[in-house]
């Protein structure tokens, strides 16, 4: 498990599927920061995005990454706002980023009592391709290199590798298969 410095409470990271996993350290290459303790307002996100979206332009990440990393953040964080604080104003969303110019890596934790990603219902199955809402988490699956749910479903860490070469997966990333 990792402590988290912020509340000094052991977090353990988990596939939906209850597995370990092999993501990535949260600090090889960092160059760059970025944290945030967002009000639980669907309005309070869009500035602390729009931060790490620039900052990953500078890094010089490519048009379709940066869509692919806005596209995750905001679905993450407000499924946190929406589903796990109920926009409840007393409830904060904190969320910690790493940059690099081949890694993207994010931790978005709420103070909602969680849920289970493997019980939630798959979007793309007949029955459901009309039904409103749940398509937020198969975005996020498609366009991160890893993510990961922490065992209360209250923390979601998540990760996209690139190489801004040639887009070839860099060494130290996981792969899709691991």
């Amino acid at each position: 498990g990792q402590r988290s410095r912020r509340t000094g409470r052991v977090v353990n990271f988990v596939r939906a599927t209850g597995t370990s996993s092999g993501m990535s350290s949260p600090l090889p290459h960092v160059d760059r920061t970025l944290q945030a303790s967002l009000a639980s307002s669907l309005s309070s996100y869009h500035g602390f995005v729009q931060s790490v979206l620039d900052q990953l332009a500078e890094l010089g990440w490519r048009k379709c990454d940066l869509f692919a990393v806005h596209m995750a953040l905001e679905e993450s964080i407000s499924n946190a706002i929406r589903h796990g604080n109920k926009e409840d104003p007393a409830k904060k969303v904190q969320v910690d980023c790493r940059l690099s110019p081949a890694r993207f890596w994010v931790q978005i934790c709420d103070e909602g009592p969680g849920f289970k990603p493997a019980a939630v219902p798959d979007c793309c199955a007949p029955d459901r391709l009309e039904a409103c809402g749940g398509r937020g988490l198969a975005l996020i699956e498609a366009y991160m290199t890893a993510v990961q749910y922490n065992q209360r479903g209250n923390c979601l860490t998540m990760e996209k590798c690139v190489d801004p070469a040639d887009g070839e997966q860099p060494a130290g990333c996981p792969t899709a298969e691991n």
